[in-house]
């Protein structure tokens, strides 16, 4: 093993102690004391300097049957971490390494080498690898690109916009020719980051009034894709406003997380059959293939600033549960970011 700095006896972590029904609690979960692992033949110790809080996470914490296993009661959870290597029994990682890794929600974690991706942080900041360059970027790129076929002079709507994902989705969607984006937010700071910011041409507060009559308005000649990460009354007036041969990504429905009753589907899909149009659901893990082309395109437009993209930023593994519902709340312009 490569020689190490010394460490801290104990590392804190959240545990899961029971299963939210509904909104989750406080008391659903635990900030406990765990002693700081040593790594093993082919490991790596990461000190974590960025956690990321993600509207999936919900998912896991139910015991559900769903495409990820559920997290497990009385242990640490997971998600996007990226952080130092702090010793190394892996080849190829040395201490002092940057990367990326999925045991979040600890201060320090034991990862296997061969699942630490290295950063660069002179690149970009190492934030940036748990959003706009990293699991929540490419979201946007293959579901906008790839599932829903984006093509030049389409008219794209994309739910929670002012989100990581959906910031990301309407950008593109402008750099790559797209003839209207309109995006709908939870605030009047947000619908004016997205118009003025971000490039959209249009976006409205969904909490001014029906979304069907909203997204009429901002698009009165109809959207041909829609990116949904809300579902509800939002996929509900996108199929209103489809035109023929219409796509819709369904990334995420973040309205019905925390419904303890299934929520009504849309009452308009028979008009599915006269647009032709298509509603197909993703997830990100299935276009890991599309990872190289992704930065290769993306990054050269972070760096020049034509893609823009916000944090929002908690500091303090204390604060990671408050992050989280936070999230769920709607509170986060970008991407929910815990520093520690």
């Amino acid at each position: 093993m490569t020689d190490t700095p010394t460490l801290p006896a104990v590392s804190r972590e959240w545990h899961l102690l029971s299963r939210p029904v509904g909104w989750p609690k406080p008391e659903d979960f635990a900030l406990v004391e765990a002693e700081v692992p040593r790594p093993g033949e082919g490991q790596v110790l990461v000190r974590n300097k960025y956690l990321s809080v993600d509207p999936y996470m919900r998912g896991r914490m139910s015991a559900a049957k769903s495409y990820v296993a559920p997290f497990e009661l009385g242990k640490v959870m997971q998600g996007g971490a990226v952080g130092e290597v702090v010793a190394s029994n892996a080849e190829g990682v040395s201490v002092g390494d940057h990367v990326l890794h999925f045991s979040g929600w600890r201060e320090y974690a034991v990862v296997a080498g061969k699942n630490a991706v290295k950063v660069d942080p002179e690149a970009a900041p190492l934030s940036a690898y748990l959003g706009v360059l990293g699991m929540t970027g490419l979201t946007a790129y293959a579901g906008l690109l790839r599932t829903a076929s984006f093509k030049e002079g389409d008219a794209v709507f994309v739910s929670g916009a002012a989100g990581a994902v959906g910031g990301q989705v309407g950008q593109i969607a402008k750099l790559k020719g797209a003839s209207r984006v309109i995006g709908s937010a939870g605030s009047e700071e947000k619908v004016k980051l997205l118009v003025e910011e971000y490039g959209f041409d249009a976006a409205f507060n969904y909490k001014d009034g029906p979304v069907s009559r909203q997204l009429r308005a901002a698009a009165p000649d109809g959207i041909d894709v829609y990116f949904d990460n809300v579902g509800g009354d939002h996929l509900e007036a996108a199929i209103g406003s489809l035109n023929e041969g219409g796509r819709i990504a369904v990334c995420g429905m973040i309205s019905v997380y925390n419904n303890t009753e299934p929520a009504p589907g849309p009452k308009n899909l028979a008009r599915l059959i006269q647009t032709r149009g298509r509603i197909e659901g993703f997830l990100v893990g299935d276009h890991y293939d599309l990872q190289p082309q992704f930065v290769q395109e993306v990054a050269p437009w972070v760096a020049s600033g034509e893609l823009k993209y916000r944090e929002t930023v908690v500091e303090g593994i204390e604060n990671n549960l408050e992050a989280f519902l936070g999230v769920l709340r709607g509170d986060n312009t970008g991407k929910m970011i815990v520093k520690l």
